[in-house]
């Protein structure tokens, strides 16, 4: 069994500093035989986040020359801290902290000899001085730059699949310790829970798998005046591949800003998820979706684009 405890406080430690800054995550990597991480600084109305990007390269990966599918790992969140009204890491940092303990994880087994079939891109954000907002039944964060900004830069246009990691617990919808996962959704359809990802949460948690449920709201670009649960699953407003959220959840209803809420058992299972989906999914063996199944969809009823516009009329 390989626990990611280690992991996720390591990288907890170095996010939880007032300074965090892209560099000093890109640093952690330093030594372990992969390409430099991309580094890309945003500036928006709010203020500035740093991008880090981290492809860990499979042994028949498109880096390699080979064929084995990509898996894009993407930790969604606002900011990993909303200094100076609150000290400290704060529970929307989870998907940062899942998304990076992951990637540290896989270049640590890449180096022992155990590399994955297919590339591995890990991206998320680093900001440790987010602005928060209003929001039901508990506040969110808000992000110093827009949404998509965030998300077109963490993509990465060899991605095949995308686990969008994200903290889910400021509702009364899940109501469980953990994690959950969100059905799949693709080009603006929401389509049946993968069979294959619920056998790997199976197996990684040792009991019965947990799924939240979304909406066609939810699905929909945000800042269009329709409610959402949270951001998690907007990465499939910018993408056409098939995006699942890996939602961090607690019974109770947690705001994102509440500092202290990290819960290191639910964040080391989210990671190890990450992980194993890693290192099956470039051997195919693990599908997001039926694909038979989508281009009948498609032929019978269309396109479901629109809902993925981002203009309001």
């Amino acid at each position: 069994m390989r626990l990611l405890i280690k992991e996720v406080i390591e990288i907890c430690d170095v996010l939880d500093d007032a300074r965090a800054k892209g560099e000093t995550v890109a640093a952690l990597f330093n030594g372990l035989d992969l390409p430099s991480p991309r580094l890309e600084t945003i500036k928006g109305e709010k203020g500035e986040t740093d991008i880090i990007q981290v492809c860990i390269p499979g042994i028949k990966g498109k880096s390699q020359d080979g064929d084995a599918p990509t898996l894009g790992i993407l930790g969604t969140l606002g900011g990993i801290g909303a200094r100076p009204d609150i000290l400290g890491l704060v529970s929307d940092a989870d998907g940062a902290i899942v998304a990076l303990s992951a990637a540290l994880k896989l270049a640590r087994m890449r180096q022992k000899g155990d590399q994955c079939p297919g590339d591995v891109y890990i991206s998320t954000h680093i900001c440790a001085h987010a602005p928060t907002m209003p929001h039901e039944p508990t506040p969110f964060m808000g992000s110093p730059i827009s949404i998509f900004d965030q998300i077109a830069a963490e993509l990465h246009p060899e991605m095949d699949a995308v686990l969008s990691v994200d903290t889910t617990k400021g509702n009364r919808i899940i109501n469980h310790q953990g994690f959950a996962l969100s059905p799949t959704v693709k080009e603006g359809y929401i389509l049946r829970v993968s069979e294959d990802l619920l056998r790997i949460m199976e197996w990684v948690t040792g009991d019965f798998p947990c799924v939240f449920p979304i909406t066609m709201q939810d699905i929909t670009p945000y800042g269009n005046g329709i409610y959402h649960l949270n951001s998690i699953m907007q990465p499939s407003i910018l993408t056409d591949c098939p995006v699942v959220g890996v939602a961090v959840t607690t019974r109770a209803a947690v705001p994102g800003c509440a500092p202290g809420a990290n819960m290191p058992l639910g964040l080391e299972m989210a990671s190890r998820f990450a992980v194993e989906v890693a290192k099956v999914y470039g051997l195919k063996t693990c599908q997001f979706y039926d694909m038979q199944e989508f281009a009948r969809l498609k032929k019978l009823y269309g396109s479901m684009d629109k809902l993925r516009k981002r203009e309001i009329e």
